[in-house]
């Protein structure tokens, strides 16, 4: 029971929801989430370590860029997302994250 409760706790926070989205969806590391959220490193930091803290999220070192991704193996946790994901029109901030992602995709898919 502890770990719902503690998930829930989690997604009382705007910045938290944004980074567990936008991880749902592939890796990233600070730097491009910062980018894609504009919001200063500290900041994205500090939400990923509670992220990872609780065992939402991994993190794997590629020389020297740590990329976080989404554990993928709660069900609930994945479900309460794909909830999200489904009634993206409600969360434009949300969904402007998701579209910046794709867009940063492209670029670096051209390079």
């Amino acid at each position: 029971m502890n770990n719902l409760t503690n998930f829930y706790k989690i997604l009382s926070d705007e910045t938290r929801i944004r980074i567990l989205m936008l991880l749902k969806q592939k890796k990233l590391c600070v730097c491009e989430l910062c980018g894609i959220m504009e919001e200063s490193q500290p900041k994205i930091s500090k939400h990923l370590a509670k992220l990872r803290d609780i065992g939402l999220i991994i993190d794997e070192r590629h020389q020297q860029f740590v990329f976080y991704s989404l554990r993928k193996d709660n069900k609930l946790y994945l479900d309460t997302l794909n909830i999200l994901v489904e009634a993206i029109d409600d969360y434009p901030l949300i969904k402007k994250d998701l579209e910046k992602s794709k867009d940063a995709e492209k670029y670096i898919e051209s390079k």
